[in-house]
């Protein structure tokens, strides 16, 4: 929040809480893919999170999404587990890796 006090910390700048970058998941991951046909969807949890690298703030992000699993949970119940890569543009390191889980209603 203080730019001048973070110059001195150990990034150089303000970055982003990581609680913070991972709440972009849902808007970020709504932009790359989407389910047809689902009655309800909910936020199951999450299996795995990292954050391999700090977020600068007013950097420029973006997503990749890989389904894992897709798992039939029975009346109508389908569960999704995909790896959610948060990527800060011009660096190769990503800033948030995480196992989303997502229920579904078909």
């Amino acid at each position: 929040m203080d730019p001048e006090r973070a110059k001195a910390g150990p990034f150089g700048t303000t970055i982003a809480h990581g609680y913070l970058t991972l709440s972009l998941l849902p808007t970020l991951v709504g932009q790359v893919y989407r389910v047809e046909g689902v009655r309800m969807g909910i936020n199951y949890g999450l299996d795995m999170v990292r954050f391999p690298a700090p977020l600068p703030t007013s950097s420029r992000v973006r997503a990749g999404v890989e389904l894992l699993v897709a798992d039939d949970k029975g009346e109508g119940w389908v569960q999704l587990k995909c790896r959610v890569t948060i990527e800060r543009e011009g660096h190769e390191k990503p800033v948030c890796v995480a196992d989303a889980l997502t229920r579904l209603l078909i």
